[in-house]
């Protein structure tokens, strides 16, 4: 990914970057939809990112190359308008955000390159809009915050993109930590690290089928969520308990109540689920997983065939739990597996899924890693790739 980021760079702006910024995508492992309901989220940075190699232009202007599109943008910071779709409204997004928001910033010319798969719930434009963030910062001499530029990579998307999303996506991969899932509090923002033991694998499991958010019922269910709220005469369903619910459900339109049992059970299960992880205990956080699949899939009405029999193959494999994760509607699910059996695990997954419904599977095996990262060096220093770690924080 670096080596061809460097070639791509030299090769379309010339020279060398003085600037590598990159951005994880992320995979939740539990705590879904929860998060637009002030509620509690276990998501993990991925050892996948989105990458910008860049150097300073000094003036307001913005030239993007987007190595895996044969794409480019060109806009002024002064000047944003939208664009219908495109990838270059991440960008273009999180420059009006952080203007919005009082921030003076400067232009850059750059090339992006990302190996977070395109829709499929691995939150690929969180990881565009952090790197962009963090690109941004580093030439206007901005700190970097990570609470802060999440807030504003979400106003972005809410905003200029038009995907009404949660804080979940842009913290996690500004703020990851490697090693460990974040327990994330998405009312206070207030975050656990949650260490993921060496003994287990995440086995991220993409179905090879795709939705779009903006056109979804991703903003269809966030509406019902808020109308739930209301009738139960709380914030948000965060506010609300199990109890609580069950004796004012004869109050409730009957699909309300369903998308709030999701949400307040997610809740519960959350969080039981960071203290299962915390003891080590696999299988306990395995059956949370499995619980809340099902939740997800006949409550809040968001998994699809091919998702539920991901889950199943991955059941049947050998894994101490499986969900869909994301928005849902299509994409990947997500399983935890030991690690000595992580290998086969995915061979008898992709088979099996191959077998029952002709697509071949893409399966990862992760494990979490450190949110967004920024290198700098000075011209000429740029020797070769191993150089630029996503460990380092210049």
């Amino acid at each position: 990914m670096l080596e061809r980021l460097l070639g791509e760079f030299h090769g379309r702006i010339g020279g060398e970057p003085t600037l590598v910024v990159r951005a994880p995508g992320r995979v939740n492992l539990i705590g879904e939809h929860t998060d637009y309901n002030d509620g509690f989220v276990l998501p993990m940075a991925l050892d996948r990112a989105a990458w910008i190699a860049l150097r300073p232009t000094h003036t307001p202007q913005v030239h993007v190359f987007a190595a895996d599109l044969d794409d480019e943008a060109t806009f002024s910071v002064d000047e944003l308008y939208r664009s219908p779709g495109g990838w270059a409204e991440y960008v273009k997004g999180i420059a009006w955000s952080l203007r919005e928001a009082g921030y003076a910033i400067s232009g850059w010319d750059g090339v992006l390159a990302a190996d977070v798969p395109i829709g499929a719930g691995l939150s690929s434009s969180a990881a565009i809009e952090v790197a962009a963030a963090r690109a941004f910062c580093a030439v206007s001499d901005i700190p970097w915050d990570p609470p802060v530029m999440a807030r504003l990579a979400q106003r972005a998307e809410n905003a200029w993109v038009g995907v009404n999303c949660g804080i979940m996506d842009p913290l996690v991969s500004s703020s990851g930590r490697d090693g460990h899932a974040l327990l994330i509090d998405c009312r206070s923002l207030a975050i656990t690290a949650v260490s993921i033991p060496s003994t287990l694998i995440v086995a991220v499991l993409d179905t090879m089928t795709r939705r779009d958010l903006v056109t979804s019922a991703y903003n269809e269910r966030r509406a019902q969520c808020d109308a739930a709220a209301r009738a139960l005469g709380v914030v948000a369903l965060r506010d609300a308990d199990e109890g609580a619910l069950e004796r004012a459900q004869s109050h409730l339109d009957p699909l309300a109540y369903r998308r709030a049992r999701h949400v307040v059970s997610e809740n519960r299960r959350t969080l039981e689920a960071a203290k299962a992880m915390a003891a080590g205990l696999a299988a306990a956080f395995g059956r949370l997983m499995i619980e809340s699949h099902w939740s997800l899939r006949d409550d809040f009405e968001v998994s699809s065939a091919a998702l539920d029999t991901m889950v199943d193959c991955a059941l049947e494999a050998g894994c101490h739990g499986a969900r869909m994760t994301g928005a849902g509607f299509g994409g990947c699910c997500v399983a935890l597996v030991d690690a000595p059996a992580a290998e086969s695990f995915a061979a008898r997954v992709s088979n099996a899924y191959e077998a029952r419904t002709g697509r071949r599977p893409v399966i990862y095996l992760c494990r979490p890693s450190a949110g967004a990262s920024l290198e700098a060096f000075a011209p000429g220093t740029v020797k070769s790739p191993s150089q630029l770690s996503p460990k380092g924080d210049a």
